[in-house]
This record gives structure tokens, sequence and C-alpha cells, in this order.
């Protein structure tokens, strides 16, 4: 790697309207020149799709970072506030540190280098969209163990959104612990006498 490179991170995140698990938020530094014709908004591919596309970007990436931030975090500052921890702490994890970073987006967390957020960044910019590739998958990932710990709610399926298979599991059988306590749904199901 040219060590007098300019670098700019892409960052992006998955998981903001879940009912239940992490954010995920990733960071990624892609080379200047890096051609893959099938990177695209995460949400554009199939899962299958995305899957394959994991080892290229993590092989061909001059750094990358995924942080998660679970409901607990998210629940006490609000989702807005943990999705931009979440931004702030994937960035400071990159190493080379990039000389600035392009967010998906129109909001962005305090950082110590240039920032810019774009407005559909996941499908314009290829470190943004390597950076959406990654943060679904991972998420996609984690949501599947957790349907091996929480069989009752479909994780395996929905991945913690307010599908109406979701909406249903809540009612029957209340809030798990990876349920984010401050989202509608899940407060009403706290309401009505279901706790963890």
């Amino acid at each position: 790697m040219d060590l007098n490179a300019y670098l700019e991170a892409g960052v992006d995140e998955a998981g903001r309207g879940p009912l239940a698990g992490p954010v995920v938020v990733a960071a990624v530094i892609l080379p200047r020149h890096y051609e893959l014709a099938s990177l695209d908004d995460s949400k554009r591919l199939t899962a299958s799709s995305r899957e394959r596309l994991v080892p290229e970007i993590e092989g061909q990436a001059i750094a990358y970072a995924v942080e998660f931030v679970e409901a607990e975090e998210i629940d006490r500052v609000n989702i807005l506030q943990a999705t931009l921890n979440g931004m702030q702490r994937a960035v400071d994890n990159l190493s080379p540190a990039p000389h600035k970073v392009l967010i998906d987006g129109n909001r962005a967390p305090r950082l110590s280098c240039e920032v810019q957020t774009i407005i559909g960044g996941d499908r314009l910019i290829a470190a943004i969209s390597a950076a959406s590739v990654l943060a679904k998958v991972y998420r996609d990932r984690l949501m599947l163990s957790m349907h091996d710990l929480y069989p009752d709610y479909g994780f395996d399926r929905h991945k913690g959104y307010p599908t109406a298979q979701h909406l249903e599991c809540l009612k029957t059988f209340g809030p798990c612990p990876i349920h984010r306590k401050s989202f509608a749904p899940v407060r009403k199901a706290i309401e009505v006498g279901f706790s963890f």
C-alpha cells in the first residue's frame, strides 16, 4: 500500500428499524481502483450474493471494521445516537485511519477527520456499498444465531424487523432479552405484563 495514499472510508449500517437485535455498522477503506461489478446497496442484492461478496470485500479492503451496537445501548441513548456511536467506533477501529469518511444518509457523528454524508451513497460509492454489504451480512448471521437461542420468535425469517409474524410472537410470548424495550411494540408488550 502507498503510505502517502489519500484514504477514504465508506460507512453504512444495517438494522435501525428492527424491534430486536443490534444495529450493525461497518466502515470500509477500499483500494482506489476497486472493481467489483456486483457491488450494490445490500438491500438490492440477494442474501447469497451478499454472502459471496463478503470474502472478496474483506480480502481486497485496505481496512474494515464492523461494530455491533446492542439493544441495551439503543434503549439507553435512542436509535439515532446509538447508530452514530457505532459509526464513530467503527471508524476509530480502522487501521490505517482514513483521511475522509463518506457516510450513507444525512447524519454523521463527530470524527477526527473530514466527513461527508451522501444520501443514497450505498448505490453511488463503492466503499459505502461494501460497508452496506458487510453490515447486513454480519447482522443477518447474528440474527440466525439468535434464532437458535430464541426459536419462538422467527428471527431466522424476519431478522427482528416488525413483520406481522414478529408482532404476533411479541403478543404471544412477550419480549426476549434482545428486544429493544424503547421501541413502541416492545414497550406495549411490557406494559401488558410481559417482562424479560
